[in-house]
């Protein structure tokens, strides 16, 4: 992707994205009384922390697969004209993201047809449902 220009404002910190999980009944005892119990503030709490220490535990394997898979970790946003700027390239990307991957608004589905050759994200895209739907075969 193009270095972001001079002009362009910073991309906002996206919302957290919501899961549901199923949590037996013995185990959601267990975590609410360490809530009762002051341990964690309340129950997404005591899970957030939960996740950060997995993946903390497992950082090393995580480091070695963004490497091996040439993942970009983070946030990446794509803006039209960073795609003209890939299309003028006479190019085509192969988005790999391990985070975000953001398209933006003003990009059309027959501009991410043209640029975009495929798209592999392992967390969250953000793109217009007609791109999304445009870049459906394209999505790894």
């Amino acid at each position: 992707m193009p270095p972001r220009t001079a002009h362009q404002a910073p991309v906002p910190r996206p919302p957290d994205e919501k899961i549901t999980i199923n949590v037996g009944c013995v185990d959601l005892g267990q975590i609410d009384l360490l809530v009762q119990e002051g341990f964690y503030a309340n129950r997404t709490d005591l899970i957030r922390t939960a996740i950060r220490n997995q993946l903390a535990a497992h950082g090393d394997v995580v480091r070695q697969v963004v490497l091996r898979r040439t993942l970009v970790l983070g946030i990446q946003h794509y803006a039209a004209d960073d795609l003209r700027a890939v299309q003028a390239a006479g190019e085509r990307l192969q988005i790999r993201v391990l985070g975000l991957a953001s398209i933006a608004a003003d990009v059309t589905p027959e501009l991410a047809l043209d640029t975009i050759e495929s798209l592999t994200v392992l967390g969250s895209l953000h793109a217009s449902p007609a791109v999304k739907a445009a870049l459906a075969k394209r999505i790894c």
